[in-house]
């Protein structure tokens, strides 16, 4: 007979051995959640037919398919102990050649290191013989780039309200050392009606320092920066930053600044730099687009610049991002008496309800995002931080209250010069 995949009540993982890990169950006692789905996963016949069908993987139930790319296509699924929706990114091992499987390896490592309420969070990652799974957020409200093809572009305060959102994001990357380097509409998803994630981390890259000299020619052509297109060396971060100049006109005027039927000409009209931008786009605006799409990457604003540039000055957003440690369950256990802020007392209540012991905990460590019990620990921690607001869109108050921003405005009726941008 062939054996069954089936899944240790203790361990959380595969065993091809249910009976010989998993203790008999009183059937008088009342389950917990947590034993009573180990139970099915063992014994019921409808659940392993869904296993072995692909249709649930791990505590996840499989539904239809939402999105795909090159070497992955996107499906909804929902977990079994939480009920939450998540989105399956799943990937063939078979059709992952050397350079994609580094590539991948890249992006789970770098999704890993990260955590920013406008990122997109990685939950856990699955593995079976020959698939891998990426549990990520679910983003229900579609992508950035839908939403203008089909509803026209952008009004001046909500392409605010996505680009302070954006720009955080990338910030915070390139903070970290991380260059996204695949920044398009598609990839800015909506998990509400106006806050975004930036999402596919699958081109990124971690460097050195952020004036190392990169040389791989990555993402969509129409947001490619001049330099991509000169078969040299480039730095990261003008990368990343033409690529959001790209996507503030497509956001502002709902086409892209350079357009062309073949690559070729699409490469003679970005390495021109000609472009026209509408008369309804408003000056602060027309400022910062100009200050980005230089052909010169030494020349275009910085991120910082943009964050106290006129145009966005009047957006708040001051979101509180954790420290990764918060990210292992492990910190539930181990964090001094009363260091639990309120959301992790609240998760810790609801694991406790689930039937998730300190046993269980201590049996996972090691396993980092490979672990079951930190895909329930993570998707419960945000959804518990995005129910009191730790994603709430940004506001345009008009007041800046930041002294940092504060002391910009002495410089609006300034001209100054620099080797990066103009500002005036």
């Amino acid at each position: 007979m062939p054996s069954r995949t089936t899944h240790s009540l203790y361990t959380l993982t595969d065993s091809s051995e249910c009976g010989s890990e998993t203790e008999e169950v009183d059937p008088s006692k009342h389950l917990t959640p947590l034993e009573k789905l180990t139970a099915e996963m063992c014994k019921n016949e409808n659940v392993l037919k869904e296993l072995a069908l692909g249709r649930r993987v791990s505590f996840y139930k499989v539904r239809g398919q939402i999105g795909s790319g090159n070497f992955s296509k996107v499906k909804l699924a929902f977990h079994a102990l939480t009920k939450d929706k998540v989105a399956l990114k799943i990937l063939e091992k078979r059709r992952l050649d050397l350079q994609a499987q580094k590539m991948l390896s890249r992006e789970i490592a770098n999704m890993e290191s990260l955590y920013h309420p406008n990122l997109l969070p990685l939950y856990e990652v699955v593995e079976t013989q020959s698939r891998l799974y990426l549990v990520l957020e679910f983003a229900g409200d579609g992508d950035l780039h839908t939403r203008i093809s089909t509803a026209g572009k952008l009004s001046d305060q909500e392409s605010k309200i996505v680009f302070a959102q954006i720009l955080s994001a990338v910030k915070y990357m390139h903070e970290n050392n991380i260059i996204h380097r695949d920044m398009k509409a598609e990839n800015v998803l909506y998990t509400s009606k106006t806050c975004v994630k930036v999402a596919d981390l699958g081109f990124s890259r971690r460097v050195n320092n952020l004036n190392q000299a990169l040389d791989t020619f990555c993402g969509s052509p129409p947001y490619a920066a001049p330099e991509l297109f000169k078969d040299d060396s480039y730095i990261g971060p003008p990368v990343d930053v033409w690529a959001m100049g790209v996507l503030l006109f497509f956001m502002v005027t709902g086409t892209l600044p350079f357009r062309a039927d073949t690559v070729a000409k699409l490469r003679r009209a970005v390495l021109e730099g000609a472009y026209v931008l509408p008369p309804w786009v408003s000056a602060p605006c027309q400022q910062v687009i100009r200050g980005i799409l230089k052909p010169d990457p030494s020349e275009r604003c910085a991120l910082d610049q943009m964050v106290g540039c006129e145009w966005l000055l009047p957006v708040e957003l001051f979101h509180p991002i954790p420290h990764l440690q918060q990210l292992n369950p492990i910190h539930l256990l181990e964090a001094d008496p009363g260091k639990l802020d309120r959301d992790q007392e609240e998760v810790k209540a609801i694991l406790e309800k689930l039937g998730i012991t300190q046993e269980h905990i201590y049996n996972n460590q090691g396993k980092s995002i490979r672990s079951p019990i930190t895909g329930v620990y993570r998707i419960l921690l945000h959804r518990v931080r995005k129910s009191r607001g730790a994603e709430s869109e940004p506001t345009i108050s008009g007041v800046v209250k930041d002294p940092k921003r504060d002391s910009l405005r002495a410089y609006r009726n300034l001209r100054h010069t620099s080797k990066l941008c103009v500002i005036s």
